[in-house]
């Protein structure tokens, strides 16, 4: 049986596939909550270090939100009808580790963009923390247009990580965005050949995997909890990690590997 949702590692990097490419990955029930359960595996694994969150085929990497089954469900236009259906209605989890969105992940995640990315696909993007686009891939975020709003964390996060105006027409026109111009905006890190984009991908995992794990997490924590803080908070932020960090025995590794000319070991401790 072909799965929806697909979870590999290789080494200390997840990858996590939305594999349904014949709906352009658009996520039904079922994906949402086999997607929660990837995320929480990820999360909970302390030998996995970083993921990569792609599509499958080369139409799309999410064209959002099912909209024979999962939209209906939500706004109570379908009754559910299956487990998912039902976990998806009563599990808070599943809609938060789906998005990456209000659901603590301190590893980074990189999103590897192979097409289409729209909708609720757009929105789980922006719940990644570095992202590599395919040079065919679009971008849109079209909810306005059809009188309803992108509620899965782009109000809150659009206009935090790309400058206001440049948020507010993609919400308020709801147009599509070519690659290029995602990345001049500063919504990806950079535009690849499709042939690329994979293993771009894992070329930027492996070197955040190779570094130290407590201090790579520490730093992603806090950046998100001092976001909108006063800067007098938010340093007492970066000292509490400072001191957190310093204490461990990887931050003992790291310099002395350093002096000794050889490349560190480092286990998360």
């Amino acid at each position: 049986m072909t799965l929806p949702i697909t979870f590999q590692c290789q080494g200390p990097i997840a990858i996590i596939t939305l594999n349904a490419p014949q709906t352009r990955n658009a996520l039904t029930p079922e994906m949402l909550c086999r997607l929660c359960d990837a995320v929480k595996a990820f999360a909970d694994d302390p030998a996995l270090r970083v993921a990569i969150l792609t599509g499958s085929g080369e139409r799309a990497f999410c064209a959002g939100g099912d909209l024979a089954r999962t939209i209906p469900l939500m706004s109570g236009a379908r009754a559910p009808e299956d487990e998912w259906d039902y976990r998806l209605l009563s599990d808070s989890e599943v809609l938060a580790a789906s998005g990456l969105r209000d659901y603590v992940l301190h590893k980074p995640v990189i999103a590897a963009i192979n097409g289409a990315c729209m909708a609720a696909g757009f929105e789980l993007m922006l719940g990644t923390d570095l992202r590599i686009a395919a040079d065919h891939a679009v971008f849109a975020l079209p909810e306005v247009k059809r009188a309803v709003i992108p509620f899965a964390g782009s109000m809150a996060r659009l206009p935090r990580q790309i400058a206001y105006c440049h948020a507010m027409e993609i919400m308020l026109t709801g147009d599509a965005l070519a690659a290029s111009e995602a990345y001049r905006i500063g919504l990806v890190n950079r535009v690849v050949p499709a042939s690329q984009l994979m293993p771009e991908a894992l070329s930027l995992a492996e070197r955040i995997a190779r570094n130290g794990p407590l201090a790579v997490q520490a730093v992603k924590r806090t950046v998100i909890e001092s976001s909108g803080l006063p800067l007098r908070d938010a340093y007492r932020l970066e000292d509490e990690s400072k001191q957190t960090v310093l204490s461990t025995e990887d931050a003992q590794e790291g310099p002395r590997a350093f002096l000794e000319k050889r490349e560190p070991n480092y286990y998360g401790r």
